[in-house]
């Protein structure tokens, strides 16, 4: 077992070593390890076989063997070349020093020794025509082929000088030629491979190039699709702050009336004790107008979401102030907490937003006054339920499938922009939440929304309970 996994580790760094070229072309790392392996055994098999020639084979040697011995060994030297040129990631040129160098050894062995002593290796001589096509290009194909031919022409030319018959003469001839049309067809085969694996490169490159293309439009589109989002939101908190402006209003009026009220007093008093009594009352008037305005202002801050973990029933509880600017007098609001605290992570504005315009949409359903009720439900597993009513007109079954839909409103001109329910639905979802509406006309709304539970927190304080308008 253990022999087994260190034969499995050689291999692969084996592998790995031959994979391991920093050339710049694709094309040429995958065709990296196969060349090295073919230059390899250049220049490792023939110095045995030619040792073993040598001293080791009872035929006499022959004068013609020393020539081709050398060129057989200048081969080997100059694949370790190759190989070395391979590793620095230069494979292109040592590709085409390679097929030099055999071109050049093709020609003096055929010129030398003539076309029918070198026709036991025209089968390795097919296989440079096909490393010229699929590792260089179809020019060094074509120019390697008509070289060939001409190596061919010129071994049929020392042939026939050979030759006492003209029947050789023709013999040798027509020989040539069938050698040259059987090289020309596998030339044809590797070039209309080698096209139709280059079209499609360039099909895939092109599909390439046009999904990076619609990755980058993509990301645009998200970043501006989030810039709008932020904005939207930001229109929404300010238009909830407009429809608070009037009790704020009555609210800061009230203040300012306790300020003159105590500032008077202050003016009127006759010792110490009284001054300050009444410079106290100023200060807490001043300070519970400073809240409100900081609420307010907070609120409608523009800026990037910030996610925080907080309990909905404090929120709510929170909220009171604000929701009691939002409805009228006439409208009373009910709140059934839940037994435990719930918290959720989500941006503390964007929850506050969600919750003043459902508010908002309950108190314009309720012209004349009625209820809106706030709910708090813990759910299984770890969600939470928070449900929003009124007792106002309802909707009919159109108006609620279109409710979530942006600009979809049912109100008059210029008094809505039916995008309040959009953006809840979209802060509702961004969240991991989901929100459904329930309505009858002449019965009510009933909005419920389902939150995920922040799983760092899960402390079981209980809720205050909402105090009620009178």
């Amino acid at each position: 077992m253990s022999g087994d996994s260190a034969v499995t580790r050689v291999w692969r760094g084996w592998l790995n070593w031959l994979r391991n070229v920093p050339a710049a072309d694709e094309v040429d790392r995958r065709n990296a390890p196969t060349l090295q392996v073919v230059l390899l055994m250049l220049a490792l098999l023939p110095p045995p076989l030619w040792f073993y020639r040598m001293f080791f084979n009872d035929l006499p040697w022959r004068a013609s063997e020393t020539p081709s011995m050398i060129a057989s060994l200048g081969l080997s030297v100059f694949a370790v070349l190759c190989v070395v040129l391979i590793r620095k990631g230069r494979v292109q040129l040592a590709l085409r020093l390679l097929l030099g160098v055999v071109a050049v050894l093709l020609m003096h062995a055929y010129a030398s020794q003539g076309m029918m002593s070198n026709s036991y290796e025209q089968p390795i001589q097919v296989a440079w025509l096909v490393v010229a096509g699929l590792m260089i290009s179809r020019r060094a194909l074509w120019l390697m082929y008509l070289w060939i031919v001409a190596a061919f022409a010129a071994g049929t030319l020392v042939d026939i000088n050979k030759a006492t018959t003209a029947d050789t003469w023709h013999g040798l001839t027509l020989f040539a030629a069938v050698c040259a049309l059987v090289f020309l067809f596998v030339a044809v085969v590797v070039d209309r491979s080698m096209a139709a694996l280059r079209e499609s490169l360039a099909s895939a490159r092109a599909r390439s190039d046009e999904l990076a293309r619609a990755k980058t439009r993509l990301e645009a589109e998200i970043v501006e699709r989030e810039r709008l989002y932020n904005q939207l939101v930001h229109s929404r908190k300010v238009e909830a702050v407009g429809r608070l402006a009037a009790g704020v209003a009555h609210d800061f009026n009230h203040l300012l009336t306790l300020v003159l009220g105590y500032a008077a007093r202050g003016l009127a008093a006759d010792d110490d004790e009284q001054m300050r009594g009444a410079l106290a009352g100023v200060e807490s008037a001043a300070r519970r107008a400073s809240a409100v305005s900081r609420k307010l202002t907070n609120f409608s801050h523009r800026g990037d979401a910030m996610p925080e973990v907080f309990d909905v029933g404090a929120a709510l509880i929170e909220m009171q102030p604000m929701l009691h600017q939002l409805f009228g007098p006439d409208v009373r609001i009910a709140y059934e907490p839940s037994a435990s605290a719930q918290h959720v992570r989500m941006d503390r504005s964007e929850f506050e937003l969600v919750v003043l315009n459902l508010a908002a949409n309950a108190n314009t359903a309720m012209p004349e006054g009625g209820r809106f009720g706030i709910a708090v439900q813990a759910l299984a597993p770890a969600r939470v339920a928070l449900s929003f009513s009124d007792t106002g007109r309802g909707m009919d079954e159109a108006v609620r499938r279109c409710v979530f839909e942006p600009f979809f409103t049912t109100s008059a001109d210029g008094q809505g922009s039916g995008l309040g329910l959009a953006v809840i639905s979209e802060i509702v979802s961004v969240c991991g939440g989901s929100i459904e509406v329930d309505s009858t006309p002449g019965r009510g709304t009933t909005f419920r929304i389902e939150l995920p539970l922040a799983d760092a927190l899960r402390d079981s304080s209980e809720a205050m309970p909402f105090a009620t308008n009178a």
